[in-house]
């Protein structure tokens, strides 16, 4: 044992040490354009062993100039702020294993360095290191500009930047869909999934993750959604019988939490297949049910507390009338009939409880909740209903209109545009159609 101790402290001994004035051939003058200077006694043995660039300076081939007696000096020139890397890859030629866990950003320092000096070893290890590492965003911007600089043979660094093959982004995006549908998902899988989705079909400064053209993909989409919708219809057929027989207890907060996660849920969904172009099986749905959910919303919810499920009710609705307005589904004038006026109606109700809180704060009540939509919800919301209310027979906008006109609650929705337009048509109805009546009596 001791025998092998000594070994090992006569081979430490016996290794050339950097910076060794006694036993250095060897002087490194490393120089920047500012004008600095690092000079480094090194060993010429050690230098050519670990790198190429002073296997070919220090050669018979390369002139040297002699100078402080015998040592060469041998000059590298490099960039202020890659003067330390390039100390410290010197400093690596002489470890019996290079050790290059300075952190991402040092480790990208000396790989470059090692790189100029031609010094195999050190940047091999670098680049392990960086592939194995941790990396935050500042890491990437800064792997993505140095890497692709190095040569072909260091792109192994940028695997985990590279674009991933479609088929695994379809596998995923099907796998978090069906999550984030689900009612046995976890809560916090369930919003990673949701917000995610959103995000790979996001249009923003790139493009979308994905590109939908393969029928198979929607038709799994339509399904994950269909099965949503068919247990929300479940879930409120429940609720809509045990009135008839046994009334719900009114401070049964977990039939107003679920009722709150399928709306959730489906608003999300609303997002999701708008940017796909599926809102179909939504608004067919939703318009069907729309009595439904405004009686069910009527049993379940109940006083300020229901606040936030009553405007994710409302949210939907916004989505559904817009894709009906918009003509990006076409229905029955008996159904955008019913839906609309269902929905006028639920939002004249629900407009008021939403401005309560702001009273009852003004009155100094603190504890008062700040419950709202954005702006654009309400009015894409009303503008949708004007502009259905618009596309339907005369008669039925005259018993829209008269209804809003009669309501306590006319401020809102503001249905002033159709009202003029219905004026408008109505009066000059006989005029512009009395080609018709010129039509009838000649046939």
């Amino acid at each position: 044992m001791e025998a092998s101790q000594t070994s090992g402290t006569r081979r430490a001994a016996g290794r050339p040490k950097i910076g060794d004035l006694a036993t250095s051939d060897v002087v490194v003058r490393l120089r920047t354009p500012e004008g600095r200077d690092e000079w480094l006694y090194c060993h010429s043995a050690v230098l050519a062993a670990g790198s190429k660039y002073f296997a070919d300076r220090l050669s018979d081939d390369w002139p040297t100039c002699q100078i402080l007696g015998s040592r060469y000096c041998v000059e590298v020139y490099c960039q202020e702020l890659d003067l330390s890397s390039h100390v410290t890859a010197l400093r690596l030629l002489y470890a019996a294993e290079p050790c290059s866990r300075f952190g991402v950003r040092g480790a990208l320092g000396v790989l470059q360095a090692a790189v100029h000096l031609g010094c195999a070893r050190i940047a091999a290890a670098c680049v392990d290191y960086l592939e194995s590492a941790p990396w935050d965003e500042a890491d990437e911007e800064e792997i993505l500009r140095t890497i692709p600089c190095l040569g072909p043979q260091y792109d192994c660094v940028l695997a985990r930047l590279r674009p991933i093959d479609p088929a695994p982004v379809t596998s995923i995006f099907l796998s978090a869909f069906r999550h984030a549908t689900s009612m046995h998902s976890a809560p916090e899988l369930k919003s990673a999934a949701q917000e995610q989705l959103e995000y790979m079909l996001t249009e923003d400064d790139d493009a979308p993750l994905l590109v939908f053209d393969d029928d198979i993909v929607k038709s799994q989409v339509k399904d994950c959604v269909s099965g949503l919708l068919n247990r929300f219809g479940a879930f409120m057929s429940a609720i809509l019988m045990k009135p008839k027989e046994a009334p719900l207890g009114r401070d049964d907060g977990g039939l107003q939490q679920e009722l709150h996660s399928f709306v959730s849920d489906i608003s999300w969904a609303c997002q999701i297949l708008s940017k796909l172009e599926m809102m179909k099986c939504v608004v067919v749905y939703w318009t069907g049910v729309s009595s439904d959910v405004v009686e069910a919303v009527d049993v379940v919810c109940v006083g300020i507390d229901c606040l936030k499920t009553i405007l994710k009710v409302i949210e939907v609705s916004a989505k559904v009338l817009e894709a009906i307005a918009f003509g990006n589904i076409v229905l029955p004038t008996e159904k955008r009939y019913d839906a609309v006026n269902v929905w006028i109606g639920f939002a004249q109700r629900a407009k008021p409880l939403v401005e309560q809180p702001e009273r009852d704060d003004e009155d100094g009540d603190a504890e008062a909740p700040k419950i709202n939509l954005d702006n654009e919800v309400w009015q894409s919301l009303e503008s949708a209903i004007v502009s259905i209310v618009l596309t339907l027979p005369s008669n039925n906008q005259a018993d829209i209109l008269s209804d809003w006109l009669l309501s306590k609650h006319a401020k809102y929705p503001d249905l002033t545009e159709a009202f003029e337009v219905w004026c408008y048509r109505s009066k000059v109805a006989k005029r512009r159609l009395s080609f018709l009546d010129h039509a009838n009596r000649l046939s």
